[in-house]
């Protein structure tokens, strides 16, 4: 673990859960100058708690097995500043092991981890860029709308897309914004407007580290979330906050290297080489029931419109942005596949580990895909994905490509998890659900 930066006051400590919430504790400085040497300890059940923060009632990991502790060391990354704070303050994300020094497979970053070993095991090294779309929001009212522009003291309420006027608006957070990803160390690039009001995306650099590249788009995330609060307003990943505009996307771009750093997707041609399309058949085979992963929660279906820009079968095309996998044009050797499936609020490490676990299945199967759709996708007669969250829980649970890809502790966690919240969500109302997950996803 490199140094705390001068002057830090305080540090936390955080893993991620199957939520993709950050769960640790504050501690001073002088416990954490000792974290490298005696990790620190919570209950394996808190990296499986339900997005109110709440034990699952019926799961194997509380009072069944005595609510047994794990050891949690840091991951490499930190400490990273907390902009978002006051006082000057830390963060030291750390993850799971058993006592005897296994990784614990209910961990998230750990299931990740655990598919990049298989790469590894080829000589193979996956390159990863993610692309986040978020919404500014001024939730002081009794219903959400957009913010007040800082420059006008006005209300937009129509989309601008790619608009400068609006990025120039909120120059002091996205400046900010920008300044707290180069003290983090993540490689935020190109920020533009959506298609939403105050809906705004921006793209992080592809990297040859897909670990950093999760890392990176979960620190995003708190990042946005943090500056956001300071700027006097809300930036909220939720799949769908308002029912009449466009949904929030977490896209991620992704090519192999070989163990010479030559692209395995790429022959010379504008196609791409076999392995492309055996990856893609691997991401098709696994996509329905991948599904709960892509979109987590109660309002993330709502996304699943025809024609909106979310993807409702598995498809895939050159050049198609109505297909789910979409195969950018350009120079051979970038030669990629674009997973347009998942929504804003997932979480980064079983999404990226969903989407690469099941492109190397496909690869190692030498498995074949559908032809390549031209045109529309949606005006298409093709087999639907899950878009109701039970069927995508159900799906979950018994997918055999899923069983592939995941420990089946992580897939018990997440569905008794799933489970959970969905009973408890039973009869809440659009504006309770979107006030629930406004601030956390």
């Amino acid at each position: 673990m490199s140094a705390l930066p001068e002057g830090t006051q305080s540090v936390r400590v955080a893993a991620v859960d199957v939520n993709g919430q950050a769960r640790g504790k504050r501690m001073p400085v002088a416990a954490a100058e000792k974290l490298d040497q005696t990790g620190t300890r919570f209950p394996f059940s808190v990296l499986n708690l339900d997005i109110w923060g709440e034990d699952i009632e019926d799961g194997p990991l509380v009072f069944a097995a005595g609510d047994p502790d794990g050891v949690l060391k840091p991951t490499g990354r930190g400490p990273v500043p907390i902009p978002w704070l006051s006082a000057p303050s830390a963060l030291i994300p750390i993850w799971m092991f058993r006592e005897d020094g296994a990784p614990y497979p209910g961990d998230p970053r750990q299931a990740l981890a655990a598919v990049l070993a298989g790469y590894a095991a080829r000589g193979w090294t996956p390159v990863v860029a993610t692309e986040l779309e978020f919404y500014l929001i001024d939730d002081s009212g009794p219903e959400i709308s957009p913010p007040l522009s800082p420059r006008s003291g006005k209300r937009r309420h129509q989309a601008d897309i790619l608009s400068m006027r609006e990025l120039d608006a909120f120059d002091g957070f996205f400046t900010d914004l920008y300044a707290g990803c180069a003290a983090m160390g993540i490689p935020a690039d190109t920020a533009i407007s959506e298609a939403g009001p105050g809906q705004f995306e921006i793209n992080l650099a592809h990297q040859p580290d897909a670990l950093k590249a999760a890392d990176d788009t979960w620190l995003f995330k708190l990042l946005a979330q943090g500056l956001a609060r300071k700027h006097g307003f809300a930036a909220s990943f939720m799949a769908k906050p308002y029912p009449d505009h466009s949904g929030n996307g977490l896209h991620s771009h992704f090519s192999v290297l070989d163990a010479e750093g030559r692209n395995i997707f790429d022959n010379g041609s504008a196609d791409g080489a076999p392995a492309l399309r055996h990856a893609v058949a691997g991401c098709l085979t696994a996509m329905p029931g991948s599904m709960l992963i892509f979109a987590p929660h109660a309002g993330s279906y709502d996304r699943f419109v025809p024609g909106a820009h979310a993807p409702i079968a598995a498809a895939w095309g050159y050049e198609n942005r109505t297909t789910a996998l979409r195969i950018p044009g350009g120079a051979p050797a970038a030669r990629r596949i674009e997973h347009r499936a998942a929504g804003g609020d997932i979480n980064p490490y079983l999404f990226l580990a969903a989407i690469l676990g099941a492109a190397l299945n496909g690869i190692e199967e030498a498995a074949g895909p559908p032809p390549p759709l031209t045109g529309n996708a949606y005006a298409e007669d093709l087999p639907k994905l899950p878009v109701t969250w039970e069927a995508a829980i159900d799906r979950f649970a018994d997918d055999s490509a899923i069983a592939r890809i995941f420990a089946p502790e992580l897939i018990d966690a997440f569905t008794r998890t799933k489970r959970q919240e969905l009973r408890k969500t039973e009869g809440m109302t659009a504006e309770a659900l979107t006030a629930l997950y406004l601030d956390v996803v």
